[in-house]
């Protein structure tokens, strides 16, 4: 679009009665602005084409090119199509209105014209055309924002993927260290007991079969932890659920093997990316299970509340206890600690002897562990 004013505005007129080019080159240039005219369309197409204006004032009924066809040539030309032309005619009846709005007119002013209409629509059509030029402009830079804005979002997405990469490189890191640990705690009391099988099979026969189904049991539940443990590195820990429902399922399945339901207090109300859903999955199945093994707790409570700054976990039960100063050799908790630091979150844990056990972790809003 051309409308752009170099002074007030560059205005063309083009009538072949020479009075009314005077009289309106003089008073639009006492108003501020640059005026150029012509007394036929041909002449007025050529220098349209050299120097667009702003816009024109085009009379109708002129010799060799009237109006109407000034008018159809500049709206069928891409780089003039957008000027405004404004009709000023002795042709006062409505059809000559219609043809001048059909062919692309934006005014009709009726000869005799009075100075101050004229003004008046030729300033209302140039602030028409700075506005919709302002439109543009914000439209463009719209675009432009748009476009940057889509780039940092693919930008976050590969970054996000790559981080869940790493994260879940890490996790089968740490799950294969934890079959390495376990299984060579396994076999070192399984050799112990064959050793001493070994040695009262002579002497004490009886003693030495018990060893032995002893034995048979704790290479039966290693290689069952060894199964667990692979399967839990070439899937999904959450396997495409919900993290509320995969809860819900290790709330069931812990149900299925000691009797006792844990108590589930869950708000998800504010998203969490999925690294942190899995980190959060893993410290209660983690939880869950040494209870199951090691507590001998009657009642068991989870609470996850996000709000706007983060997450926090508490995971609780009545069970035995420990001291928290020993040695937690194969109780996954360095694992849980590892997993919270890895999304930036802080990991507690109280137990005394007869106290039970209460695990909190919290995950604050900013880090990389919790994403909008």
């Amino acid at each position: 679009m051309q409308c752009i004013p170099s002074v007030k505005g560059d205005i063309l007129i083009v009538d072949d009665t020479l009075d009314n080019l005077r009289l309106l080159s003089a008073m639009l240039a006492d108003q501020g602005y640059e005026v150029r005219s012509v007394t036929n369309g041909a002449i007025a197409l050529i220098g349209m084409q050299a120097q667009p204006p702003d816009l024109v004032l085009l009379d109708i009924n002129m010799p060799g090119m009237t109006g109407y066809e000034v008018c159809q040539h500049l709206k069928s030309d891409s780089q003039m199509q957008e000027i405004p032309v404004i009709f000023i005619s002795a042709l006062n009846e409505a059809l000559d209105k219609v043809h001048a709005f059909s062919v692309g007119g934006v005014d009709f002013i009726t000869k005799p014209f009075q100075i101050e209409e004229v003004l008046v629509r030729i300033e209302h059509q140039l602030k028409l055309c700075r506005l919709q030029l302002q439109l543009q402009d914000q439209n463009r830079r719209l675009q432009h924002t748009e476009a940057e804005l889509r780039r940092s979002l693919d930008q976050e997405r590969s970054l996000n993927q790559r981080i869940e990469e790493m994260a879940a490189i890490e996790e089968r890191n740490r799950i294969a260290r934890d079959i390495h640990d376990s299984l060579g705690h396994s076999l070192v009391a399984l050799n112990v007991q064959m050793e001493t099988a070994l040695a009262l099979w002579d002497v004490d026969h009886n003693r030495a079969r018990s060893l032995l189904a002893e034995a048979k049991q704790l290479g039966s539940e290693a290689l069952q932890a060894v199964r667990e443990s692979v399967s839990a590195i070439r899937a999904d820990p959450l396997q495409g659920q919900l993290l509320e429902a995969a809860i819900v399922n290790l709330a069931e399945e812990f149900y299925h093997l000691t009797d006792v339901l844990p108590e589930c207090q869950i708000d998800l109300s504010h998203p969490l990316s999925s690294a942190v859903n899995q980190v959060v999955y893993r410290i209660i199945q983690e939880g869950l299970t040494n209870i199951c093994k090691h507590a001998e707790a009657t009642i068991v409570q989870i609470q996850i509340q996000t709000t706007a700054e983060g997450l926090s976990l508490t995971l609780q039960d009545n069970g035995k206890g420990f001291q928290t100063n020993q040695l937690r050799s194969g109780y996954g908790l360095q694992g849980m600690q590892e997993r919270s630091a890895a999304m930036g979150g802080q990991l507690e844990i109280v137990s005394e002897l007869g106290a039970g056990c209460q695990i909190t972790a919290y995950f604050l809003r900013g880090d990389r562990a919790v994403n909008d």
